[in-house]
Order: C-alpha cells, then structure tokens, then sequence
C-alpha cells in the first residue's frame, strides 16, 4: 500500500485533482478581493503552511542561504510571474477561450523539455497523446460553454495566456534539472513565501490596500487555496526531482484538472450537467493518458 501511495502516477493524478477544486475557490475569493492580491495572499500563507511540517529550521535556512539565487528563480518564475500572466490573460479573454489556452499548457512544457533536456524528447506516441488531451480540452470546453463568437477577444490577453503556458514549462524544467541540492518541501515553502510576498507587496501600487472586511466565506476560500497549492506544489516539485520522471510525461497528467473540474461542477452547481460533447472530450483525454502509460511501460520493459 505504501508503494502504491508513493508512486508517480497516483501522485501526478492527487496533484492534478487538488488543482482542479481551485476554480471554485477562486470564483469565491475574486467576489471580495483583487486578483494579484488575492493571489499573494494565497501563496504567502501555502508556504507558511509548510513551515511546522517541515520542522529542521537550520536545514530549511542552510538550504536557502546555499540556494539563494535558485529559491529566488523559483519564486519568480513559478509564482510571480506565471500567475500574473494568468490573471492578466483571464482578465482580458473570455472564460471558455482562456480554458482552452491553459489546458494546452502540456504541450508547452513537451516543447520546452524536448530543447532542453537530452533524454525527454518528442516522441510519435507523445506528441500523439499530448495532441488527443489538447483536443479533449478543447472539447470539455466547447461542451461547459459555447464560445463567445462575435465577443471582443483581446489579442494581449490570448498572449499573456501562452506566456503563462510557456513560463510553466520553463520553470518544470528547471526544477527538474537541478536535483538534490534542496528538499522539495523546503524549496516549495521559501518560494511560495517569497512568491506570495512579493507579489502581495507589487499589487499594492495597482491594485490598493482591500478597503472592506472579509465574510466568512472568503476565509473558507482562502484557507481552502492556501492548502491546495501547498500540497500539490510540493507534490509535483517532488515529482519533478525524480531520476526516473521525464518532465513532458508527467505534465500529461493535468489534463485531468478540466475533467476533474466538469465533474466537480456537475456535482456542485445545479445549472450544470453530464453532456455528449464534455464526456466525448473526456474520453479522449483518458484514450491519450492510456497511450502514454503504455508507452512509458513499454519503454521500462
């Protein structure tokens, strides 16, 4: 049973499932609060989080004194910068456009992997599978809400969510290419704390200090992210440092976040319901996650 909880794929999967329940608590949180603050805050408290978990504070500082520029790195590629193109690319493109963009997210990380790591490159059967998941999101997308033709699509928002896309991918191959020199748990607390930080610290200029209190559920929300994005971080910066974990492979696995996230819908709000088109795009996404388990357990053998 250990063996089975420790494994890649059941990780990759959990990591994928907690990101997908995100939706709703952002939905929540962005009622009351401003996107870039809101967001700071999140990821302030996630690594604050991580903190009595992680327990040897002399490791913790030795580590990050030793990996100063790299925890730095992280934070800025992983937190500030990656979600600020985010909120700024959701903020200018439609909901069911700006879905689709992200979900490709995948293919970008299979692009950036395969110029920059020798032993991950673009197979037939991955380019194969990764195409079959990027149609199926596209598909679930088409199947939650018809796209918004004849609405104004903002060009510089279409290229803030791909300059998300591709900060992802950079950033995945930079945790995976720089192993051992400190623990998954301890890189994912510093950087999510000086992440979170600074990008509270930068939205005060734009966005202003939040003017009104909080209800109840904000708070819900916020405690609800704040432990999603430590858990998964630290899960997939743990996956990302295994010898044995190619970087494009394991991306594959979140195209089951907008799986996840319809089912998920389905079941909370009562204005949504199982369609054709969404279950068609899920079985799609499951036929290029089989393609790829077959290939990763026909490479082993």
């Amino acid at each position: 049973m250990k063996n089975f909880l420790s494994r890649t794929t059941f990780l990759a999967i959990v990591a994928s499932l907690l990101w997908s329940s995100a939706f709703v608590g952002v939905k929540i949180g962005l009622k009351y609060h401003t996107p870039l603050q809101f967001a700071g805050v999140r990821f302030l408290i996630s690594g604050l989080i991580l903190l009595p978990l992680i327990g040897d504070f002399k490791k913790l500082k030795n580590e990050v004194k030793e990996n100063f520029g790299y925890v730095w790195l992280i934070a800025f590629l992983q937190i500030v910068l990656q979600y600020t193109f985010f909120y700024m690319g959701v903020n200018l493109v439609p909901a069911s456009i700006s879905a689709m963009i992200v979900g490709s997210g995948p293919l970008f990380v299979a692009l950036v992997a395969h110029f920059s790591i020798s032993d991950d490159r673009l197979t037939r059967t991955k380019i194969t599978s990764i195409l079959l998941g990027v149609l199926g999101v596209a598909v679930i997308t088409l199947g939650r809400k018809s796209l918004p033709f004849g609405a104004e699509i903002s060009l510089l928002g279409v290229v803030f969510l791909l300059l998300n896309n591709l900060t992802s991918g950079v950033t995945n191959v930079v945790i995976a290419r720089k192993r051992q020199t400190i623990s998954p748990m301890n890189l994912t607390s510093s950087s999510l704390i000086i992440g979170g930080l600074s990008m509270a610290l930068i939205s005060v200029p734009f966005e202003g200090l939040p003017q009104k209190s909080f209800p109840a559920e904000y708070f819900i929300a916020l405690g609800w992210l704040s432990f999603l994005s430590a858990a998964a971080v630290t899960i997939w910066n743990t996956l990302l440092r295994r010898q044995s974990v190619k970087v494009s492979e394991l991306n594959v696995w979140k195209f089951l976040i907008p799986v996840s996230g319809a089912i998920l819908s389905w079941i909370i709000l009562p204005s949504e319901s199982p369609d054709l088109v969404s279950v068609s795009g899920m079985i799609l996404i499951g036929a290029s996650l089989v393609i790829l388990s077959l290939s990763a357990r026909k490479e082993k053998v």
